[in-house]
């Protein structure tokens, strides 16, 4: 596979970084794809109660890591709206974890201090001008993430397709693509954008390693190109899993819900419910539409291994 500015950025073997996904994201997961080549993410919220101490369950989660692998790993932080963010960014500082990854805020707040650190910072984007203004402020690389991605996604709902090669021409730093990508087809496709990488995160969910319920990984294995869907959109528009949960919220916005209706129905942790705790019913489950591809449960190193093997066989069916 071809070695890029981001491999040698982040000191690693493939230009493959693991989405920081809420909840899920947990130091086994990390750490397996950091032996494996790529970056692992952790998730401040990692399998913590709903109720827990996100420095703490942090703090835990790197002492894990760190007893799992000699290689880089970093941690996903979302800003906006995160009460112990400050703390947080303390932790991972302390720590002297390798790469910070900051989304949902701006990107002045915190990246200094980590690069005083000597910690690498990469940024989430859904437009042109919020690279534009990451790169001002000194990030490292930017993750640009199309609205095919599971979760939260940016407001303009642009495609991974069409972001990034646009968000490439505006920058000089490494830019990595994100969203609708699951096996060598896709990654080729990125470098072919001018990326200098990828992330991903359905993909890593139907590991054996992730942290997210049986019920959750059997989901995606069932899903269909159409089984997901973008709801919320008052609150930032979010894919999840067509579920009961995904249809009431759909019928809600039809019928001209409120951003506090929304809020009131959706409630805290849902997304727990749904990914950790496996009700499929009544949780909110994040799923990229790529689920459709994923067609089974493997280690990450397998996951990997598959993705580098066929990668070469992708750029020969180019030529």
């Amino acid at each position: 596979m071809k070695r890029t500015r981001l491999c040698d950025l982040l000191d690693i073997e493939y230009p493959i970084i693991q989405g920081g996904m809420v909840w899920i994201a947990n130091a086994e997961l990390a750490a397996a794809v950091s032996n494996a080549g790529g970056l692992g993410l952790i998730s401040p919220t990692a399998g913590m109660s709903r109720n827990g101490d996100q420095v703490e369950n942090l703090k835990k989660q790197i002492g894990i890591a760190r007893s799992l692998t000699a290689k880089p790993f970093g941690v996903n932080l979302p800003i906006l709206n995160n009460p112990q963010i400050e703390d947080l960014v303390a932790a991972v500082i302390d720590a002297k974890v390798k790469v910070a990854v900051t989304a949902a805020g701006n990107p002045a707040l915190y990246t200094s201090h980590f690069k005083e650190a000597g910690i690498k910072v990469l940024h989430l984007v859904a437009a042109v001008r919020h690279a534009q203004s990451a790169e001002r402020r000194g990030v490292d690389a930017v993750i640009a993430e199309g609205y095919e991605a599971g979760g939260h996604n940016g407001l303009d709902e642009l495609t991974t397709f069409t972001l990034v090669p646009q968000v490439v021409d505006a920058v000089t730093i490494p830019v990595v693509a994100a969203g609708g990508i699951a096996d060598a087809r896709g990654i080729v496709a990125a470098l072919a954008l001018g990326a200098d990488g990828v992330q991903m995160g359905t993909l890593f969910v139907a590991t054996h390693e992730c942290a997210a319920h049986k019920n959750f990984k059997e989901a995606i294995l069932k899903a269909s190109d159409i089984d997901t869907a973008i709801t919320a959109r008052k609150l930032g528009p979010t894919r999840i899993l067509k579920n009961e949960v995904a249809i009431k919220i759909l019928e809600m916005e039809a019928a001209g819900a409120s951003v506090e209706e929304l809020l009131e129905f959706i409630g805290n942790s849902r997304s727990r419910t749904g990914q950790f705790e496996g009700d499929m019913v009544n949780g909110e489950v994040y799923c990229g539409s790529i689920a459709g591809m994923i067609k089974e449960i493997k280690s990450v190193s397998d996951v990997i291994r598959s993705i580098t093997d066929n990668y070469e066989t992708v750029l020969t069916s180019l030529r």
